[in-house]
């Protein structure tokens, strides 16, 4: 079964209406898909719901937020989905970028470094700017200082200009449950998905690239990767998070 059959029978409408998903809807769309032999989760947003995206990391104390259940409490209402949304030091803060409004911390990074954030390209996911939804390459993030109303760096990039991340290989060994964030080649769509079970990041880059037509997509982390999705019944538990981007609900 292919993803776009999947999701049109799970989600009940035409797979064109998936890839455009230009219409309003009540709640983001979250569903159980299969590709290319893997399950994954994915939470589809469109342009109309962008204003309700929040990315959250610290309380008003600015304590930590650190899980699902202390970021429904602190913003007094549901969400439709949550997930980790970026790599962060011992402390919480940010690796790299992180903007909420006029919230803003840690400092945009282009540098390589050890590690996944620091196998370039990385890149930004930026919501609210010229388009709806953007994955924009650090270094080019850099140039060009786009505006956007939520903003947070992770690494590596999965696609790019749509191709796959040139350090992924076929037959890698490194399998790890992950989750990231890509946008459709128009900016109305952004997909946010996470594997069932551990997958290479060649797996997780097709995902996108093959299954959503993404033209660029970001990975957000391998270790701690969770997802709250009520429509799914499900709410992970596990290590502490940093950075947390969620859609909350209209009501």
């Amino acid at each position: 079964m292919t993803i776009w059959n999947d999701l049109r029978r799970r989600l009940g409408v035409a797979a064109g209406a998936l890839i455009a998903l230009s219409l309003p809807s009540a709640a983001a769309d979250c569903a159980r898909t299969e590709y290319d032999g893997q399950g994954y989760t994915i939470c589809t947003v469109s342009a109309a719901e962008e204003p309700r995206l929040g990315l959250w990391l610290y309380d008003d104390q600015g304590k930590a937020l650190n899980g699902f259940g202390k970021l429904r409490s602190y913003l007094g209402r549901n969400l439709a989905f949550a997930m980790n949304a970026g790599m962060f030091h011992a402390d919480y803060s940010p690796v790299g970028l992180f903007r909420s409004g006029d919230e803003t911390h840690g400092k945009l990074v282009t540098a390589g470094g050890g590690g996944n954030f620091g196998l370039l390209p990385n890149g930004v996911f930026c919501t609210g700017g010229k388009a709806p939804f953007a994955v924009i390459e650090s270094r080019a993030f850099a140039q060009t200082q786009p505006q956007c109303r939520l903003a947070t760096q992770s690494g590596p990039m999965l696609v790019i200009e749509g191709e796959l991340h040139p350090r992924f290989l076929v037959d890698s060994d490194s399998r790890y449950v992950r989750n990231g964030v890509g946008v459709s080649a128009d900016g109305q769509t952004a997909w946010f998905a996470i594997s069932d079970r551990p997958v290479t990041f060649h797996q997780f880059g097709r995902l996108y690239r093959d299954g959503l037509k993404a033209r660029n997509a970001l990975y957000f982390d391998g270790s701690i990767s969770r997802l709250y999705a009520p429509q799914v019944r499900r709410n992970d538990f596990g290590w502490s998070m940093g950075p947390i981007i969620g859609l909350v609900d209209e009501g």
